[in-house]
């Protein structure tokens, strides 16, 4: 028995020496690395289903004919019954003959308006101040994003530098105004009167929102037959590539109202419906948040469902968009990012000077790099994500956590006011 004493004590001392060196290492490594931080920021987590779907409108295809196609309305504008959404020139002397037309219309119409003025148009520094006048009129609405006079603010400042161009030229009277305007009505008259045949117009039937985007899904599907779509059904559609008609001019979308159709699982469909209104957002360049409102409901026996979405905003805005990816958005929560390792609980005990009675108080929070020591915040918890929490300061003094503030992650033996050693 005495023999085994010397490997008894080897060991001990083994352990020992091996205690010490960890020891020493741990006292190492804190002053070399003696804590991981990370920074907060403000982060909005949304409770939210992506999927992919159809957007469904009522589109009314405009035929247009053989030709040179000159679409005169922009995208997404709103036009009125029988108005010209485009012109089909025979030929191109046929397009240089309406743009003839258009410059002399542009003439005649300003100088009507440099004639219905009434001024005297050898008051030349009269109109200098009239025109620096119309100009910063211009400006202003232009700055204030006034647009409610833009064509005429426009046609008064164009008048007042044709009256005085008139007025240092050679012609110096109103009446050499009106027999200019007499002689561009004649050549204007005279170009409408060759090119009658040569010109067609495309007029809308109906009033709506006008788009240039023809894909071949105006024939396939409309606002009717959303209501009644099947998942199966919705993934055909979806996975066909239809060809629009290569002859349009464009579509009217009419009315302002358009369907989102996507294919969801049936527990997300039940809780679609029972949500009744949610927001969409888009996941292309059409980044705003759209309010829908769940239309219907279709579920079908292989635990899939189609969701019927429908909205009155921003048609003008998404006339280009068909097959889209869309996140569906049941609530968000907006707070402060903090990585999980972070949160700490701290527990304070208080003592009853009355009763004698100890209490301990538990505070959720997070230690904050302040003047190089630690500084408690606490917090509460919105939700979390895999790896996150996303919290709300408890406090609003300068104890409350900020977007900015530099939080430890990692460290021993932490408290509150602890200096800290980089």
């Amino acid at each position: 028995m005495k023999q085994g004493r010397p490997l008894i004590t080897f060991v001990i001392a083994l352990f020992a020496g091996a205690l010490v060196l960890y020891a020493i290492f741990s006292v190492w490594k804190t002053f070399q690395d003696p804590f991981v931080s990370t920074y907060v920021y403000s982060y909005t987590l949304n409770d939210s289903i992506q999927t992919d779907g159809l957007i469904i409108r009522q589109e009314q295809v405009l035929s247009g004919g053989q030709g040179i196609v000159d679409v005169t309305r922009g995208e997404g504008e709103q036009v009125g019954i029988n108005q010209t959404v485009a012109l089909i020139y025979r030929d191109d002397q046929a397009r240089q003959s309406q743009e003839q037309q258009e410059a002399l219309r542009l003439e005649i119409t300003q100088l009507q308006y440099a004639l219905g003025q009434g001024e005297d148009v050898s008051s030349a520094a009269k109109l200098n101040d009239d025109i620096l006048n119309a100009m910063v009129s211009l400006r202003v609405a232009s700055t204030q994003q006034d647009f409610s006079d833009l064509e005429d603010q426009v046609l008064e400042v164009k008048g007042k530098v044709l009256r005085r161009e008139y007025t240092y030229s050679d012609e110096l009277s109103t009446d050499s105004l009106a027999t200019r305007l007499q002689e561009l009505q004649t050549q204007y008259q005279t170009l409408i009167n060759q090119s009658y045949s040569a010109i067609t117009q495309v007029t809308a039937p109906v009033s709506g929102t006008f788009s240039t985007l023809v894909d071949g899904y105006e024939g396939l599907i409309n606002l009717e037959s959303a209501i009644n779509l099947t998942p199966q059904a919705l993934t055909d559609l979806m996975g066909q590539n239809p060809t629009g008609d290569s002859t349009a001019v464009g579509k009217l979308i009419s009315p302002n109202q358009w369907y989102f159709a996507a294919v969801v699982t049936q527990e997300e469909g039940e809780r679609l419906e029972q949500a009744g209104s949610l927001t969409l957002r888009f996941a292309g360049d059409f980044t705003k948040e759209v309010s829908m409102t769940v239309e219907k409901v279709n579920q079908d026996d292989q635990g899939q469902a189609v969701v019927i979405l429908s909205s009155d905003r921003y048609l003008e805005q998404t006339t280009l968009l068909r097959r889209e990816t869309a996140e569906l958005i049941f609530n968000s929560r907006t707070g402060l990012r903090v990585p999980k390792n972070a949160l700490r609980m701290v527990t304070t005990t208080s003592e009853d000077e009355e009763t004698g009675e100890t209490t301990e108080t538990n505070t959720l929070g997070v230690y904050v790099v302040t003047a190089g020591r630690a500084e408690f915040k606490p917090v509460t918890i919105l939700t979390e994500g895999d790896d996150f929490y996303v919290v709300q300061s408890v406090r609003t003094d300068k104890k409350a956590l900020r977007a900015g503030d530099e939080v430890i992650v990692e460290a021993t033996g932490l408290y509150d006011g602890q200096l800290l050693l980089y």
